[in-house]
């Protein structure tokens, strides 16, 4: 491990002798005076989570203040609002209707306690309303449409209404109405694309018919489809829409697998995951509706909760490429889940399982976490530099937090990400990284490391050492969360001198993460 000493070091060009030619070293130059702009906010705009009910359970809260503690996410969106376990809604045997608003108030309420604003998925179909029997997942949400449109439309406008008395009008109209999930994979959505848009079109006339104020969207698809026919459908038709969603996540096959019986495979293409982002914003500036928000409301290496890309400590490099090839083509991008309490395919018996969450079930924070926690690190304001796989920020005090990774896709051919990642992977050495920077003031600072990579905040590796039992112990749990803080692992006080100059050399391996925070001595 690095030395936790606190050294003090006078560090200036003269004391770096010249590397041996074997080496490798990658040179990351960065200029304090170069200032590109405000930092995206892309990266902690939103976060999903599973379903709405899971929202009411104690773990699930206290996991969600953590990471909206260390992460900053200022959105959540999930599944099931509407679902028969929230209790919204019923008729009685004489045909009335009957409103029942206790568990969406007492999730909402916690939400807004810890300023985390809902992104409203408007989903699945209450049992009393559905036109079949058609479900999905172990919780069974109801994916067919409506036996009466305008009923439908009436749920959500009654719903509206009482989120507008409860909230005001201002807190409301800063929330994103989200209709429906996927409804373009038949698993989700029984009807046609037709049947999605008069359901989309009841609704948004539905949230508007409140206040036009309010942002309602859609279409929610997965694999970046639709967005061009939602666009057209909504201009020709003169239907309310504010934003459009859709997902992508980085393999090459497939859609639905909550099981995990695929085997998939990470993609190959270095523009995974951004060349959707990419096109989908084309489409929408050579649309009828050029200036509309673009949010990707859900994101991972992974669609399957059974893909251990998402345990592994690759996933904190990958999370971090991603979001530096889309920087601000999207408004959001909302990595699909903040935790592992998330019951698609019912409750898991397995600590670590290929959940998507950046937590598991018992709030051990996975590589993931971090990659959120250290970009919510960074300062507000980005310099520009050369370097495709590291961001540099300062502040109006000159100091510098520079975040910095190595993404090497490292599955072989021939093999799944199920087979290959749930083995202990060590990294191989990328070399060394100089990061050299100018045009800081003369003084002292302080220079705090954080890492994370192969044994390095990787509880899953420490996991697999373990056996990979299925069931943690008490004690168990304690170990790897000590062993996953994302705390800095070496602190040192600089000296820079009047040339402005700081140099700092790390050791370099496959898929390390280094977040370095520079802050001057007051």
């Amino acid at each position: 491990m690095i030395s936790r000493t606190v050294a003090i070091l006078i560090l200036t060009g003269m004391l770096w002798l010249p590397l041996p030619s074997w080496a490798q070293q990658r040179v990351i130059e960065v200029n304090m005076k170069a200032v590109k702009g405000k930092l995206s906010p892309t990266f902690n705009a939103c976060i999903g989570a599973g379903r709405a009910n899971e929202g009411l359970r104690a773990d699930w809260q206290q996991q969600l203040a953590e990471v909206k503690r260390d992460a900053g996410f200022r959105y959540i969106r999930m599944h099931g609002l509407l679902t028969d376990d929230m209790g919204l809604y019923r008729v009685d045997a004489r045909g009335n209707e009957h409103y029942n608003f206790q568990y969406i108030d007492a999730l909402y309420d916690y939400l807004l306690s810890i300023h985390v604003k809902p992104f409203v998925e408007l989903g699945f179909m209450p049992s009393a309303m559905a036109s079949g029997e058609k479900t999905i997942f172990w919780w069974r949400g109801n994916v067919t449409p409506p036996r009466s449109y305008e009923q439908w439309g009436k749920l959500i406008k009654v719903l509206t209404e009482h989120f507008t008395a409860r909230y005001g009008a201002a807190e409301v109209s800063s929330w994103y109405f989200e209709v429906w999930n996927e409804p373009n994979l038949e698993g989700f959505w029984s009807g046609s694309q037709a049947d999605y848009f008069k359901l989309y079109r009841y609704a948004a006339t539905a949230i508007k018919s409140v206040d036009a104020r309010y942002k309602v969207g859609g279409p929610a698809t997965a694999g970046a489809a639709w967005l061009p026919e939602t666009i057209a459908f909504c201009a020709q038709n003169q239907v309310p829409l504010d934003f459009v969603s859709t997902h992508t996540y980085g393999v090459s096959q497939g859609f639905l697998d909550e099981f995990g019986t695929t085997g998939t495979v990470l993609s190959k293409d270095a523009q995974a995951i951004s060349g959707d982002v990419q096109k989908s914003r084309a489409q929408i500036q050579q649309s009828a509706l050029p200036k509309l928000e673009l949010h990707y409301t859900e994101w991972s290496s992974s669609y399957t909760l059974a893909d251990p890309t998402h345990d592994s400590y690759h996933q904190a490099a990958y999370i971090l490429q991603k979001l530096k090839q889309v920087g601000s083509t999207a408004q959001s991008m909302s990595y699909w889940v903040f935790s592992d309490i998330f019951e698609e395919a019912g409750p898991r018996f397995e600590a670590f399982h290929g959940g998507f969450g950046l937590m598991n079930t018992q709030g051990i924070k996975k590589p993931a976490y971090f990659a959120y926690q250290f970009l919510n690190e960074l300062s507000a304001t980005e310099l520009q530099h050369g370097d495709g796989q590291s961001m540099a920020t300062t502040d109006d005090k000159g100091n510098l937090r520079l975040l910095l990774w190595d993404y090497t896709r490292t599955l072989p051919d021939g093999i799944n990400n199920q087979q290959y990642f749930t083995k202990d992977l060590p990294a191989k050495s990328k070399g060394e990284v100089l990061v050299q920077v100018n045009g800081l003031r003369t003084g002292t600072y302080f220079l705090n490391i954080s890492q994370v990579g192969y044994k390095r905040n990787d509880a899953y590796t420490s996991y697999i050492e373990m056996g990979a039992p299925s069931q943690l112990s008490k004690e168990q749990v304690t170990l790897l969360k000590s062993l996953a803080t994302g705390k800095p692992q070496e602190k040192r006080q600089v000296r820079v001198n009047a040339d402005g100059r700081l140099r700092v050399t790390l050791p370099l391996r496959e898929n390390d993460v280094y977040l370095l925070k520079l802050q001057t001595a007051l």
